[in-house]
């Protein structure tokens, strides 16, 4: 048997290639929607990808399920629970489709995956118990939990409520989600845990950065899946429901796309935005109809100068689909600024995972940035200063963009708190107050959020630092 982990860094995602040697064929599953990397991984390791399988409807980024059925012809296993409301629609009469319950049973080759229902994080969630028939084995070496069982952590319950705002619905699944995790006591120790996403993922709390565990490791070191198998149901929910942080705006249009099917990428490739020169550039700019993303990481330079209305939105560390996804409309028409030309055909990747597929064009920041009347500076102090800022400006406001639990740990005193992942569908709640002082636990988020914010018109203050610094006496 082949198995190859495939991380998505940006997303904290991880997609399974799983390979049956004898026959050369293979099944990818939970993958993302650039699906021709899965192709060349693959192909270069001798396999035909004549499946694909879901653990259930992603909410954090766009399948690439329907792109492999329709584009290639694969077979698509889907799971067939959590009622009516809960299908992948875009796949009901496909005849390359193929509905599970639990416990039922498909091959790839002499490879067997078995769907085990693990419901709670979504109605419909399905895991895979994979065993290598082909190999000899008797019992199943691993367990594709999805977004069931991470390391570390497990999957949290709330989203169809708190993203998708199907209000109600949080306490009832963390309850489903307790009965599921109790049933894995039947699972041998020696069961790998192949999670569908790690450390950096929104679909949890407290997920670790090691990419794989085994059951009887989780069983001793993973807190809530401990709380699951040996503590009272009403002390689970309440833990698993408290500390989840504010999912990104774009959660809510993945579980519909997902559901109805994601658009196919035209000619199965990849968009490809045209070349500007600095004038074509400050042409568009001036038309005021172009998202702009600046890719930089350094956002002291950003401050500094950027191209006006530009959201900070760095390439390097993950940060850009969290950005955009939080901030862009999915309509969106898109300029990137990027480094290099390096740079355009991952930030391109990124930004179609997430369905935002209008990348119309790109050019240096360099060059951008040296057109004068299409740049600005943005107002910057450290939080060392935000007591004497204020003390000067009797009008201003704070806004803290920080998750709740951050905020109810500690707070500026007068603060308004809307963490940044949330600010597009809050802007009526963002403080009138002027100047307007954003800061957030480090500078990082508070960055996303000013350039945002000015965009939207506001007269911002970055306030960039630690909260620590900022002085005793404004705190509480």
């Amino acid at each position: 048997m082949f198995l190859r982990q495939i991380p998505d860094h940006a997303l904290a995602q991880y997609a399974y290639l799983i390979g049956c040697q004898r026959t050369g064929e293979a099944v990818i599953v939970d993958p993302e929607r650039d699906v021709d990397r899965y192709l060349k991984l693959a192909a270069e390791n001798g396999f035909r990808l004549t499946a694909v399988a879901e653990t259930h409807i992603h909410a954090d980024y766009l399948s690439g399920a329907r792109e492999l059925v329709e584009r290639h012809g694969a077979i698509a296993y889907l799971s067939a629970e959590g009622g009516p409301d809960w299908q992948f629609e875009w796949a009901k009469g496909n005849p390359k489709a193929r509905f599970l319950h639990d416990g039922d049973v498909f091959k790839v080759g002499n490879i067997e995956l078995k769907a085990v229902l693990s419901a709670g994080h979504t109605p419909e969630h399905i895991s895979y118990l994979v065993t290598d028939i082909g190999g000899g084995a008797t019992e199943p070496i691993a367990l594709l939990s999805g977004d069931f069982i991470f390391v570390g952590d497990v999957g949290r319950p709330d989203l169809l409520e708190s993203a998708a705002g199907q209000v109600g619905v949080m306490e009832p699944s963390a309850r489903q989600l307790y009965a599921s995790l109790r049933a894995t006591a039947a699972l041998p120790d020696h069961i790998q845990i192949l999670p569908a996403h790690g450390a950096g993922s929104a679909c949890g709390k407290a997920l670790g950065a090691v990419p794989i565990s085994v059951m009887g490791y989780e069983r001793r070191f993973n807190g809530a899946l401990r709380e699951a198998l040996a503590g009272e149901e009403e002390a689970f929910v309440k833990d698993i429901l408290s500390g989840q942080p504010e999912p990104p705006l774009y959660f809510a249009r993945m579980k519909r796309d997902n559901k109805i099917g994601p658009a196919l990428l035209p000619d199965g490739t990849l968009p490809k935005p045209r070349r500007l020169d600095a004038d074509k550039f400050t042409a568009l700019v001036r038309q005021g109809i172009y998202a702009l993303l600046d890719l930089r990481a350094d956002r002291a330079a950003f401050m500094e100068r950027h191209v006006t209305g530009s959201l900070f939105a760095p390439l390097a560390g993950g940060k850009l689909p969290l950005v955009a996804g939080s901030y862009l409309d999915e309509s969106a028409s898109i300029i990137l600024l990027v480094n290099d030309a390096d740079e355009v055909e991952e930030a391109v990747r990124q930004l179609i995972r997430i369905g935002l597929d209008k990348v119309e064009a790109w050019l240096p920041s360099s060059e951008a940035l040296a057109v004068d009347e299409i740049t600005a500076h943005q107002e910057s102090i450290t939080t060392a200063q935000l007591a004497e800022a204020l003390a000067a400006n009797p009008g201003a406001a704070v806004l803290d963009v920080r998750g709740a639990g951050e905020f109810a740990a500690g707070q500026v005193k007068g603060a308004v708190n809307i963490a940044y992942t949330r600010l597009a569908a809050r802007i009526s709640e963002v403080p009138s107050g002027a100047p307007l002082f954003v800061h957030c636990g480090s500078g990082l988020r508070a960055a996303f959020a000013t350039s945002f914010l000015a965009g939207e018109g506001h007269e911002v203050v970055y306030v960039n630092g630690s909260f620590g610094e900022i002085p005793a006496g404004i705190r509480k």
